[in-house]
């Protein structure tokens, strides 16, 4: 497929067939998402190739995501790592200031756009995939099972295999409600998400399974009613990024 159609047809894998990815495999993958931009070329990155069977059960526990990493072929945390960076400055003389919401944010974003390279170039080679950000449900444990230090924290975990079935893709939004022209407009929102709502309702009523009947807004309204994960910001604190 051509990389437009490898992006086109990306959806969530949760069950593989269990075999291997081999380590060499592996490497080509990781060296690919390394060519991903990078804010000032900081890297803000670090990847755990998860290979020990009761250090992988414990993460699919952890992050209450036990089926899918029973059966993956590779399992994955990917990280903001801010350690390099400090070891690069003391290298210098100087103790960096990783300590700001500005870091943080640029840390996810390379973490981020990294991980979206591992995922393009492995759904090229006809792996699936799936983004497990329910590693931050016990991001303290998580990081004490991985000895992730300070200025480490984890971002997501990833499993990736050969999917034993593919998944019909998930209609995204409308262009129009994501895409504006010199300015913000609120005003198209409405209509464009009742378009939004038929679309999704027909969608889950009639996919292959897990049928259901749901739309986006209805989703998203239960989903932002309350605060997620209240504890990560004293969990940040916890691994030096305690920003005022």
């Amino acid at each position: 497929m051509s990389v437009k159609e490898v992006l086109r047809s990306h959806s969530s894998v949760r069950k593989y067939t269990g075999e291997q990815i081999p380590k060499e495999t592996v490497i080509d993958l990781i060296e690919t998402a390394q060519m991903a931009a990078s804010s000032h070329f900081v890297q803000a990155y670090s990847v755990i190739w998860v290979t020990d069977e009761e250090k992988k059960q414990k993460l699919g526990e952890l992050s209450k995501n036990e089926f899918q990493f029973k059966t993956a072929g590779a399992s994955f945390l990917f990280c903001v790592d801010f350690k390099r960076l400090q070891m690069a400055g003391q290298k210098h003389g100087v103790e960096i200031v990783a300590d700001s919401a500005e870091n943080v944010l640029v840390g996810v974003a390379d973490v981020a756009i990294f991980a979206q390279n591992f995922v393009i170039a492995a759904e090229a080679e006809g792996y699936g995939i799936c983004y497990i950000g329910g590693a931050r449900n016990n991001p303290a444990e998580i990081s004490e099972l991985f000895n992730l230090p300070d200025y480490v924290f984890p971002l997501f975990a990833m499993t990736i295999g050969k999917p034993t079935k593919r998944n019909e893709t998930k209609p995204r939004l409308p262009v129009g409600a994501i895409l504006h022209e010199n300015s913000y407009d609120t005003e198209k929102y409405n209509e464009l998400l009742d378009e939004y709502d038929s679309i999704m309702e027909n969608y889950y009523a009639s996919r292959s399974s897990n049928q259901k009947m749901s739309n986006w807004t209805k989703q998203m309204a239960d989903y932002l009613i309350e605060q997620k994960r209240p504890y990560m910001k004293e969990f940040l604190a916890s691994k030096g990024f305690n920003w005022k």
